[in-house]
């Protein structure tokens, strides 16, 4: 039923820093010696003849400049190297070798928020996984699976299914040890992740089908980013956008949701409101629930509600780190 609700049911609708100069170290040692010769000389002679102190002032004045231009250069890679450590601490976290899968295929739609939470996991921890877009109307791909709904996601040959189960389960497999309540914050986690399925995707459909020029807009990107035949695209297109716009009006109702944007915006604000000032739930580095949150709102990121969203809220910050964190999708291409 969640399914139906999320940005999926749309097929069941249809179908059913500038670079730094580097500085020698020898280069700096060379200038020295003269630095403490200058100095000395000068306290042993107070009676030079104009033109000797000019020439000294000048050779000080000049060492002067490098050596501030050593302390500038130096404060720029201390710079440099800080700002490079905060990179690093919102980096990917690669799997082990010894527990990282060896085949991972992930049967999903491009614009599925729970696939797109799964595919948030895979590409945090940097598994490389294979993608088979599934046709939303004959669904062919999956025939060989008594499951019939996706994201379903096979792991070394052992089929995996509903995408907070999925993540269960690979995150036992990539981090043995690490189960439920063995640290304090897995029940701040756990409510979080309970907040993504039962809430927040239910806000998601009535925005982005909340006009019909936000549906067509929708649905462009879906069957733009879908496994559709053209024949399919056009009709997806077209009849989805108008099926939606509908089925969206019922779901505000059954969900007492009476300005979808308001929810949306309340929605991203309680979010950020959690963070407590951290940079991510997790603290220094991204939680299975910051993942669910990341990956539910990035297929809306770019289309008019999710730009709506990032300029009247707060969340925009957050999701940026987000980005950063996640990285580069670990998808395998064909």
């Amino acid at each position: 039923m969640r399914r139906a609700i999320g940005i999926a049911a749309v097929y069941h609708a249809v179908g059913s820093v500038a670079t730094v100069p580097e500085v020698s170290g020898n280069h700096t040692r060379s200038h020295l010696p003269r630095i403490f010769h200058a100095a000395l000389f000068r306290n042993k002679s107070q009676n030079f003849s104009s033109r000797t102190h000019c020439l000294l002032s000048n050779k000080l004045a000049d060492q002067s400049a490098g050596a501030a231009a050593r302390v500038i250069a130096g404060t720029m890679l201390f710079s440099l190297a800080a700002t490079t450590l905060a990179e690093e601490a919102h980096a990917k976290e690669p799997v082990q070798a010894k527990f990282r899968p060896d085949k991972v295929i992930l049967y999903q739609y491009e614009a599925c928020p729970f696939c797109n939470k799964v595919k948030a996991v895979l590409d945090y921890y940097d598994i490389p996984y294979e993608v088979v877009e599934v046709n939303p109307i004959s669904k062919k791909e999956i025939k060989w699976s008594d499951y019939k709904k996706v994201p379903i996601l096979m792991v070394d040959g052992e089929q995996m299914v509903d995408s907070s189960v999925i993540i269960d389960k690979l995150a036992q497999k990539i981090r043995p040890g690490v189960s439920a309540g063995s640290v304090p914050e897995d029940d701040e986690e756990k409510k979080w992740r309970g907040w993504v399925d039962n809430h927040l995707v239910h806000i998601l459909s009535p925005n982005i089908y909340r006009s019909s020029s936000e549906a067509l807009e929708s649905f462009d990107y879906i069957t733009s980013h879908g496994n559709f035949s053209f024949t399919e695209r056009l009709t997806a297109k077209y009849a989805g956008a108008v099926a939606m716009y509908f089925v969206s009006k019922k779901l505000k109702k059954k969900y007492n949701i009476t300005d979808e944007r308001a929810a949306l915006y309340e929605a991203a604000e309680t979010w950020v409101d959690a963070l407590k000032g951290r940079d991510f739930l997790g603290g220094a580095k991204p939680n299975l629930a910051d993942l669910a949150v990341f990956g539910v709102l990035r297929p809306i990121r770019h289309l008019k509600s999710g730009r709506d969203m990032v300029e009247h809220t707060r969340i925009g910050d957050w999701y940026t780190r987000m980005e950063s964190a996640v990285g580069v999708p670990s998808r395998i291409q064909a």
